[in-house]
Order: C-alpha cells, then structure tokens, then sequence
C-alpha cells in the first residue's frame, strides 16, 4: 500500500512554499510581506537548524544531476545515513513553529500551492520515511538515481561549485568577451551565487526572485517600443529573452544559469540607454 505523503512535514516542500509566496509577494509588491518570509526563511533555515540540515539532505538528491549511477547511489545512501543523525523531535517541534508561522503571517491556503517538482520532492520524503517498507524504498531510491544519472547516449561532465579561483576566471572571461566591466547589478547576482554555497542559497533565491521579476519587466516593456515591434528579427529574439526567464523556475542555479541572467541583464542595461 502506498505511503500519505505529509507535506507539512516535508521540508522541501515547506521551503518551496515559502519561496513561491515570496514570489508572488514580490511580483504584487507586497513589501510587508516580503519581509515577512524573507525574516521566516532565514530565521528557520540558518546553518544551526534541524530544518537546515533536513533541507541540505532534499537538495541534495533534487538538485543533483549528470552523475554516475554508483555515485547516485552512494549519495542516497548517505544522504539517508545521516538523516539519522538529525534529532527527529528538534526537527518536528521546527517544521511545527515555521508551519503556524507561515499559517500566522502568509497565508493559510500556502500549503494548497502547486510545486512542479512536488512527486520528486514526495518520493524523497518517502526515502527519509522511517516508515516506509524496504521494498518500496528500494523501488522510489531508483526512480530518484534515475534522476540523477547520466544517460548512456550524452557523458556530460559533472559540473562542480564554483570556487573564487574559478569565479574570478569566469568573470574575467565574461568581460573580455562583452568588453565591458560589470554593472553593479552582475556584481550583485555574482556575489550572491558565492555565498549560496553557504546558506542554503537562500539569499540567492530571494535576489532571484526580484532580479528575473525586474527583467521580465523591462524585457516587456521593450516588446513595445516601436523599433523593437517593426523589427521582425529584433521581436523574435527579445520574445526567445522572455522565454528564458519565463523558464528558470525549471533550471538548476549553475555557471550557464548565471551566465545567461548576466547576459540579460547587459541586454537590459543597452535597451534601457
């Protein structure tokens, strides 16, 4: 028989509730709100947490792609390993103070909302489940490596987190090629990716949010200005701009995901003179 799955009791699923509020806060200019759960969000998820940790775990197995299937494996058994290690009623008393905060201060109906990757992010609750019979945490462990593993046909190579050695070669790199120093906007984004290695990418995900919300702003603006509209070829390629942005929710926060943003946004500067 197939497992409930609690959703009040699924950390990432917590988590993607409180950044999706804090989206639509942004996008309605609720700026009470906003600092509502950006207060929530750092407050319940610093490094010291229950809930940090629990988090880290679902990252883990969720955001990690274009491995090898014996390092998809090992990686859900570890995670699983130390699982264990997290003090389940520390955890539990957490995820019930954020949930009668979030019921408080955000929105009773939050927990309604839809989370596109919301059976991932089930089958791995159902993985952390104590609960869950050995047969079927067998079968949902290998429909999440599935997910994780390169495919036979495409060897991509794993990509690593970006040191300061590295991010400094990319932001070199990026200014020869556009032949102009960043704008403090890039500065901006590229700071927060640093230190998104350390908090969970929470403060990457706030400025995320209000950053690809500022774009798609302008980019709209721009389909209207009238050398842009009579331009057939000018028109498709700000349309295939908006495109983009329209699908980051669905892209992992990478170096070409960066890239990409820190190309729109000098696209953005040049419209905007």
């Amino acid at each position: 028989m197939k497992m409930k799955h609690n959703k009040k009791r699924n950390t990432a699923f917590i988590f993607e509730v409180l950044i999706r509020e804090l989206t639509k806060a942004i996008v309605d200019k609720n700026g009470k709100k906003k600092q509502i759960i950006i207060t929530l969000i750092k407050e319940n998820f610093k490094s010291n947490t229950a809930l940090a940790r629990d988090l880290e775990l679902y990252k883990t197995l969720l955001d990690t792609k274009n491995i090898e299937k014996d390092t998809a494996e090992k990686l859900i058994f570890e995670c699983r390993m130390q699982r264990c290690t997290i003090n389940r009623q520390a955890l539990f008393q957490e995820q019930t103070a954020l949930i009668n905060k979030i019921n408080k201060y955000v929105s009773k109906d939050a927990f309604t909302m839809f989370i596109p990757n919301y059976r991932n992010v089930a089958t791995v609750y159902q993985i952390f489940n104590p609960g869950t019979k050995t047969k079927q945490r067998v079968l949902l462990e290998k429909q999440i490596a599935n997910q994780m593993i390169i495919s036979s046909d495409e060897q991509k190579p794993l990509l690593k987190s970006i040191n300061n050695l590295t991010l400094k070669t990319f932001i070199k790199t990026f200014n020869h090629k556009y032949n102009k120093d960043l704008v403090s906007e890039q500065k901006t984004l590229l700071n927060k990716y640093i230190s998104s290695f350390s908090d969970n990418g929470v403060e990457m995900r706030v400025f995320l949010n209000e950053e690809i919300t500022r774009l798609k702003g302008n980019i709209q603006e721009a389909l209207q200005i009238e050398e842009i509209k009579n331009d057939a070829t000018m028109l498709e390629k700000t349309t295939a701009v908006l495109d983009i942005l329209n699908n980051t929710s669905q892209r992992p926060v990478d170096a070409l995901f960066i890239q990409d943003i820190l190309k729109i946004q000098n696209l953005v500067r040049e419209i905007k003179r």
